[in-house]
């Protein structure tokens, strides 16, 4: 086992630093733009660009790694994504900062593929589960530090932007001085979306329903924050709360899917995550502590359905289909996340930044009368049939994740 991680060290320490650096811009850029007037509605636009460059970026990529390899594919990607970031410090406008975020969605995309591909070619049976943890912890780890780095300077000066662009000039080191031996590039996976639909409506309406609440929040959550008058160490410890709960959470909600029907769990967290909206959006910005709580209890909630979603669309496959469902169910997911940043903003620019709770509850509450419904037409998933729950990444993932899960 000490061989196997040594041999992904630098891979999981290159996410590391990458993720840092998302995880700073992901409160940065909304701040920013709320500070130099950008209206909700082009926020939500830069947010929902970023989805789009990673839909492209997740085509783009296998084709790139067959042509030109996995190391320079990440450096390209690398190059790409701390170019978007320093023209945002540089280029500070609406339609500069949408196409920047398209481009960074793209090179963010095939860096995240490069990384899990490459620990999907080093996983073997016995050690897969065990890597596939690790890249999780990595993952909510690097996003969580990031968030905290926002402290280190002012949102409306040049050194956060530089920051972040550091982190990608020296995510491609670590795995450019390792002798790991490249991957070989795997084939694309046939996505069939109605067969997938045919098969476990609930999962695809509950990817569908992460990609329109929880993209919009990610965006819109720092501008609620700013709104209520929260300083830099405050906003920065909101954003954390809301990602630290739900990497808590994970384990916890998935296992107790493991046992009863999931449809249960899933509509058991999105009735509490819709009533955790609700009370943030009446309560919230009463105290900081009661904000912070608040916030903390609606990632725990909101931020497992995904991966309770794709468990839930497993157990009604065959194994052999995992592969195929789970990038299906990540497509899904993304072009919902591309609508959702919109949406939110058509919410916020009416009712104010508050109401993002509100919409988020509208969507959990759709869900969960879905999930019911469901539960009088179809019986239980088939014991044989079910597998057990992994945590899923808490951002958008590249279909490189679904080969590295264990369950594939």
């Amino acid at each position: 086992m000490t061989n196997a991680f040594r041999s992904v060290a630098a891979i999981l320490f290159s996410t590391l630093i990458f993720l840092m650096g998302a995880g700073l811009l992901t409160t940065l850029i909304p701040v920013r733009a709320h500070l130099e007037g950008f209206s909700d509605f082009s926020l939500g636009l830069i947010g929902s660009f970023y989805y789009v460059g990673f839909m492209l970026g997740c085509y783009t990529g296998p084709r790139l790694f067959a042509r030109a390899g996995h190391s320079r594919t990440f450096a390209v990607a690398a190059g790409l994504a701390t170019t978007a970031t320093l023209l945002q410090a540089l280029q500070v406008s609406v339609v500069a900062w949408i196409l920047t975020r398209g481009l960074f969605g793209f090179a963010a995309a095939m860096l995240y593929m490069t990384m899990e591909s490459w620990l999907n070619d080093r996983a073997t049976n016995e050690t897969r589960g065990r890597i596939f943890a690790s890249y999780m912890v990595v993952n909510y780890l690097g996003l969580m530090i990031g968030q905290w780095l926002f402290v280190a300077g002012r949102p409306s000066s040049f050194s956060l932007f530089s920051l972040a662009a550091i982190f990608y000039a020296l995510c491609p080191i670590p795995v450019g001085l390792t002798r790991t031996p490249q991957p070989v590039a795997s084939k694309v996976p046939r996505l069939n979306p109605l067969r997938i639909f045919r098969v476990s409506p609930v999962g695809v309406a509950g990817c569908i329903v992460v990609g329109f609440a929880n993209a919009a929040v990610w965006v819109f959550a720092p501008v609620y924050a700013q709104d209520h008058g929260m300083t830099r160490g405050l906003l920065a410890g909101f954003m954390v709360a809301f990602t630290l709960g739900g990497a808590l959470s994970q384990m916890p909600v998935g296992r107790l899917s493991d046992r009863i029907d999931r449809r249960y769990v899933i509509a058991g967290v999105t009735l509490a995550a819709a009533a955790a909206g609700i009370c943030l959006y009446f309560l919230g910005g009463q105290s900081p502590a009661l904000t912070l709580i608040l916030i903390g209890l609606f990632g725990m909630l909101s931020l497992p359905l995904y991966g309770l979603s794709v468990a839930h669309t497993n157990d009604r496959l065959p194994r052999e289909s995992f592969v195929e469902a789970s990038a299906t169910l990540l497509l899904i997911n993304a072009i919902a996340s591309a609508f959702g940043p919109v949406l939110g903003a058509l919410v916020t620019t009416r009712f104010g930044t508050a109401s993002l709770f509100l919409y988020t509850a509208f969507f959990h509450l759709a869900m969960f009368g879905f999930t019911l419904a469901r539960l009088r037409m179809k019986e239980t998933a088939p014991d044989a049939l079910r597998e057990p729950f992994e945590p899923m990444p808490l951002q958008a993932a590249s279909p490189g994740v679904v080969e590295l899960d264990p369950r594939a």
